[in-house]
């Protein structure tokens, strides 16, 4: 079992940064890779970013990449999710993941935990 515990979102004005952190718990979380996704209103789940508990295999959604960044902190067992240079479209809730894959997974469905999310809203 992993528990997966969101925070750090909020309201942000356009161009502004936020960083969400992903608190991770279970016994063997070394062997999973971490995802963040987001879903805005009335629209599907979507892949932002993955990484292996190493901090190797960073891997992000173009629309992303660029302005976001992930990352890991063993220590802590804590995913970390940089945010700069906001957008309005980047408003939605913001979700973090865990899978069990040799492979990068970008879906959704195939991620076997999920936190409760935390909600990002960036005004223009």
């Amino acid at each position: 079992q992993v528990q997966l515990v969101e925070s750090g979102g909020g309201s942000v004005q356009a161009g502004g940064s936020l960083r969400l952190s992903c608190a991770a718990s279970g016994r063997t979380l070394s062997s999973y890779d971490m995802g963040w996704f987001r879903q805005a209103p009335g629209k599907e789940r979507e892949f932002v970013a993955r990484i292996n508990w190493g901090g190797g295999s960073a891997y992000y959604a173009e629309v992303v990449m660029g302005r976001f960044t992930i990352s890991t902190d063993n220590a802590k067992k804590t995913v970390y999710l940089r945010m700069n240079s906001l957008k309005p479209e980047d408003t939605a809730v913001y979700y973090c993941a865990a899978v069990q894959s040799s492979t990068i997974v970008v879906t959704a469905r195939l991620y076997n935990y999920w936190g409760q999310g935390t909600q990002v809203t960036v005004s223009s």
